[in-house]
């Protein structure tokens, strides 16, 4: 059976512009809908609210991890989350540093993360990670993470900044940094472990 959104995916991937045109096509307008509501009014007066979700999935497309994925809708569901997300943070600012990342550190072109879940009874062959796809599988999990676990993750790992500096760019003691850093860190731990285990639908509830 042909799976379409693994198809144009794969199109992407191989550096074809017209996979990414396909794949807006295909699942933009659901998408669009499904975050309308939940948009900040000041989100809203920015720009229009087409306009803001087209660039938050496009940007994700071209700067984060690349993924296989041939259920439409856990395609739009992770979207749609991820979007929100990006949303709900300081947008300009992650979308930045999203980017920042992925041309300082980018990822091979040959590591894809396979969402889909494994073949009943069969099992993947045990083998350590290599190092390139842990950060895939990581850089994945901070996307589905709520912005303030996000938020000091990347100041902590990405930025280098102390808790001390943490604490007063979230407003907060260095204490409180540290545990809301620590919670986070178990929070992103869960998700890339479900990711893993081909459990996306679980991972979306929870996060």
């Amino acid at each position: 059976m042909d799976k379409p959104t693994s198809r144009f995916l794969q199109e992407w991937h191989d550096g074809n512009p017209d996979g990414l045109e396909r794949l807006l096509e295909r699942h933009l307008s659901w998408i669009q809908t499904h975050v309308h509501g939940k948009l900040s009014r000041l989100l809203r007066q920015k720009a229009e609210t087409g306009d803001i979700v087209q660039d938050a999935v496009v940007q994700f497309l071209r700067y984060g991890p690349r993924f296989r994925l041939s259920n439409d809708r856990q395609f739009r569901a992770l979207l749609s989350r991820i979007v929100e997300n990006v949303l709900h943070d300081k947008y300009d600012w992650f979308t930045a540093k999203r980017r920042s990342v992925a041309r300082e550190r980018p990822l091979p072109a040959d590591t894809v993360l396979n969402l889909d879940p494994p073949d009943e009874g069969v099992e993947s062959p045990s083998r350590i990670v290599a190092q390139h796809e842990q950060e895939a599988w990581v850089r994945l999990g901070l996307e589905l993470l709520d912005p303030g676990e996000r938020q000091v993750i990347i100041l902590r790992d990405w930025e280098c900044l102390s808790f001390s500096a943490v604490g007063k760019r979230i407003g907060t003691s260095r204490d409180t940094a540290r545990r809301r850093y620590l919670e986070a860190l178990f929070q992103l731990m869960d998700h890339v472990r479900g990711l893993r285990e081909g459990k996306l639908d679980q991972v979306l509830q929870s996060s």
